[in-house]
């Protein structure tokens, strides 16, 4: 027969913390909401700035997707800092460089266990957080890449043409005799 712990007896969801941990999810999707907004618009402006280059060097499409890459750390590290500060703030963390780095396992789903009971519904929330801000951020990473591997086919596909159709312009076409009958 299974023995609860005594940590596990003592431990009651309580109202204030679903409700900060409803606020804080509210808040993270706000600002991932925002971030993929933005994120989108700079990939879609500097796709339209250089689609002249991006017609000769498809690798400047892959620059693109890796700035929209970093622009999407820097808003989950956002996310990440604001359920830190929560951490600091209510006491449920030493300091916030402890609190950042439990967060951003927690956030990543790697890791729990590390709130004092009375905040412990918040890790399972911040859990649920990084897995519905990743699908978003993968939708629109995936986007982005789409069409970059659409125009660098196209691109590759347009260049393999242009050169086939140059060597046939160039061999002489051969018939069985030189008057062309």
């Amino acid at each position: 027969m299974y023995e609860f712990p005594q940590r596990d007896l003592e431990y009651v969801i309580r109202l204030d913390e679903v409700f900060w941990g409803g606020v804080l999810l509210a808040v993270t999707i706000a600002i991932h909401g925002i971030g993929m907004l933005l994120t989108v618009t700079a990939g879609n402006a500097l796709r339209g700035r250089f689609e002249r280059a991006r017609s000769r060097y498809p690798a400047v499409g892959l620059s693109i997707i890796i700035l929209a890459a970093w622009m999407i750390v820097l808003v989950n590290l956002i996310e990440v800092m604001i359920w830190a500060g929560f951490y600091v703030w209510k006491g449920a963390q030493p300091n916030p460089f402890s609190a950042f780095y439990n967060a951003l396992l927690n956030y990543t789903t790697l890791q729990a266990g590390y709130l004092p009971p009375r905040w412990r519904l918040l890790e399972g929330m911040l859990g649920i957080s990084g897995l519905l801000t990743f699908a978003w951020s993968t939708s629109v990473l995936f986007s982005l890449a789409q069409e970059f591997q659409e125009k660098a086919l196209l691109v590759a596909k347009q260049r393999w043409e242009k050169r086939h159709a140059e060597r046939s312009a160039v061999k002489p076409h051969r018939s069985g005799n030189s008057d062309g009958t």
